[in-house]
């Protein structure tokens, strides 16, 4: 068995079965190290406190949902909600093709996107320590000695040539769970960033509905300032008539010309306004400003409200939110980092070895006596470092409370949001509800006047008065069914409803 290995050593040298068997010995020692320090990894505790949802009590109903609701068109209800795409309810296909390719192209969800990949890329980073770690060198150094020996003054020094290559590797074992709650932070950072961007969508749809509604309420506003503008200058035409044929003065026909003229004052007002909701629109889109203009530009009615808009439990906030759903996540994140901080009290526990070739020639590189190799454990344990773990451990018990009472703000916020939105459009129903009977009464008031002015029976402030109280409250009317689709829209919006089938 000796001859086996006579001829494997360096030239001139025999290969020693000792020297073999210690080889051996020691790589069995090496993988037995390394098989305990991953027993150990895999049995071994995470130090810090584990993560567990916060308990937030919510009311059982609305508060809102108690006003009797006999003088309202659109309920709100407790039934179960379906938002998923909650902008169908208002049968506008042209609401919801914007809706569509707003998700699509929207800036801001472009940059909700790009935060999620930074988010999954950092985690990469983080996970990247749970494994060893291999590094390739190789290096050239030529190199002289001194010839200078004693006092003489000769030059015999000696000029070589040293070629190395090889690999190191290190694994830090995570014994204490610092990098595995590092890791955990990271997954929370990841659903945070998700639930950001459901957020930004959230928004971006509740934004779109918005505005699509104000376009048209001022698209009617336009329409209604128009129709009352042609009234009235028929009105002028008469009063003019009457003042020829010498029935009136001349100061009915100066109110009637001021009427026309101040009801033409304010349409380019209102164009002015529909063409800037156009541009938000567009801008909504990821669009040029003016990319929509002939799209938009023809008037179409107010989207309809529904006879019934299901508004579920308080409860419900707390999973379908996309904020309350990011401040858990943030709290997750927060609690593991105490972890990561905590572990830095502990020992760190390190395999390194490593495994190369060298030599003064580099043809004999390849020989075996040219390999060198070494393997062995380490261990660092910080004794004295001026406090710098326990404040750092405290810094993120400080951050882990901010997380909390923000979760606790955000579903507050819901609340409230939610609350408010019922009140305003159940308040805004019954506006508008009475604005319609004035907008009855002043149309008859204005017939009624015209025709008593007609028969020199009352003068012409009482027609100049109904026709400028009737335009007064039909804009009005207008603008309550548009503040009563835009309510609706914002009810939506702070149900948290809208991103679920989104991409």
């Amino acid at each position: 068995m000796y001859r086996r290995f006579e001829n494997q050593g360096e030239p001139g040298m025999p290969y020693r079965k000792d020297r073999f068997f210690a080889r051996r010995t020691a790589l069995r020692v090496g993988m037995a190290c390394v098989a305990g320090a991953c027993l150990l990894l895999a049995a071994g505790c995470a130090v810090g406190p584990d993560y567990r949802r916060p308990d937030t009590p919510v009311p059982s109903a609305y508060d809102a949902l108690g006003t009797p609701a006999a003088s309202r068109t659109s309920v709100a209800t407790p039934g179960e909600a379906n938002l998923v795409e909650w902008w169908k309810n208002f049968n506008d296909d042209v609401l919801t093709s914007l809706v569509r390719r707003a998700v699509q192209s929207n800036l801001d969800v472009r940059q909700a996107q790009a935060r999620i990949r930074q988010a999954r890329a950092q985690r990469g980073v983080v996970a990247a320590g749970l494994w060893p770690e291999v590094d390739a060198n190789a290096s050239y150094m030529r190199s002289r000695t001194s010839g200078s020996t004693g006092g003489s003054a000769g030059g015999g020094g000696t000029t070589f040539n040293l070629f190395q290559a090889g690999l190191d590797a290190a694994w830090e074992l995570d014994f204490f769970g610092g990098t595995r709650r590092n890791v955990e932070a990271s997954d929370a950072d990841i659903r945070a960033s998700e639930e950001d961007r459901r957020d930004v969508l959230v928004s971006l749809v509740g934004d779109v509905g918005t505005n699509y509604a104000a376009l048209r309420g001022l698209q009617k506003q336009i329409e209604i300032a128009r129709k009352n503008l042609e009234a009235q200058e028929r009105t002028a035409g008469i009063t003019r008539k009457r003042y020829e044929a010498g029935y009136v003065s001349v100061l009915d026909v100066a109110n009637a010309d001021a009427l026309v003229a101040s009801t033409q004052s304010q349409i380019p007002l209102l164009e002015s306004s529909a063409r800037g909701t156009i541009y938000t629109l567009s801008v909504l889109l990821g669009l040029e400003p003016a990319a929509l203009a002939d799209e938009l530009a023809a008037a179409s009615p107010i989207p309809p409200i529904p006879p019934e808009v299901p508004v579920g439990i308080p409860s419900d906030l707390l999973r379908r939110r996309p904020d309350i759903r990011r401040a858990e996540a943030q709290i997750h994140a927060s609690t593991a980092r105490i972890g990561v901080a905590t572990a830095d009290l502990f020992p760190k526990f390190s395999l390194t070895g490593s495994m190369g070739l060298s030599s003064s020639d580099l043809s004999s590189m390849g020989n075996l006596a040219s390999r060198t190799w070494s393997f062995g454990p380490s261990v660092t344990w910080p004794i004295f470092a001026a406090g710098r773990i326990q404040a750092n451990i405290e810094v993120q018990n400080a951050l882990q409370e901010q997380a909390l009472i923000g979760y606790q703000k955000a579903v507050l916020t819901a609340m409230k949001d939610v609350e408010t939105a019922l009140v305003a459009y159940a308040k805004e129903q019954e506006h508008r509800k009475a604005l319609a009977v004035t907008v009855e009464n002043y149309r008859k008031a204005v017939d009624l006047s015209m025709t008593l002015y007609v028969t020199g029976r009352v003068d012409f402030l009482n027609v100049l008065a109904a026709q400028r109280s009737l335009f007064t409250s039909e804009d009005a009317l207008a603008q309550s069914t548009r503040n009563l689709a835009t309510g609706l829209v914002a009810l939506y919006k702070a149900l948290g409803g809208g991103w679920e089938n989104l991409p």
